[in-house]
This record gives C-alpha cells, sequence and structure tokens, in this order.
C-alpha cells in the first residue's frame, strides 16, 4: 500500500495515514485488507485505514458483506511491505 497516495485532512501531515471511517481524523493504527469476490482476483488486497475507535466498525462493515481478509497494525503492515 502506498501511504502517499492517501487523502489527509487539510492542514494535517500527508505523511501521516488517517482512519478510512467518514469524517474521522484520527490516525490510522489499523489496516483493514480486504478484496470484493466478485470485481478482485483472489489474491488482490484492497485497504481501509482504520485508528482504534473505528476499527470493530469498519471491520464488521467488512465482515458481514464477506470482504475481509486481515486485519494488522499499520507498523505490521508497513514492515511485511518492506520486506516483499
Amino acid at each position: 500500500m502506498n501511504l502517499a497516495n492517501l487523502s489527509a485532512s487539510p492542514g494535517s501531515d500527508p505523511s501521516t495515514p488517517q482512519c478510512s471511517a467518514k469524517g474521522c481524523r484520527a490516525d490510522a493504527v489499523w489496516v483493514l485488507a480486504w478484496n470484493n469476490p466478485k470485481l478482485h482476483t483472489p489474491e488482490r488486497r484492497k485497504t481501509w485505514l482504520a485508528c482504534d475507535e473505528h476499527r470493530e466498525h469498519l471491520s464488521q462493515f467488512l465482515g458481514v458483506r464477506g470482504f475481509l481478509k486481515d486485519v494488522v497494525t499499520l507498523a505490521e503492515w508497513d514492515s511485511a511491505e518492506q520486506r516483499g
């Protein structure tokens, strides 16, 4: 995931990833990896970012649709990206 392409709120540090929940400006702590099997190949992973407050809500939203594949900390995701 290229964090440089993530949008940030006006006046915030663009290098700090933010939660994907609507209207939330909190720093992201979690990466929710998902895919829509009707649109994406099985290995493809799209990502949403979440703060601690919205992790469960966003996970449930994706989970009830069968889209959620993994939830890891942003630090773990970044570490895996650097290795891979």
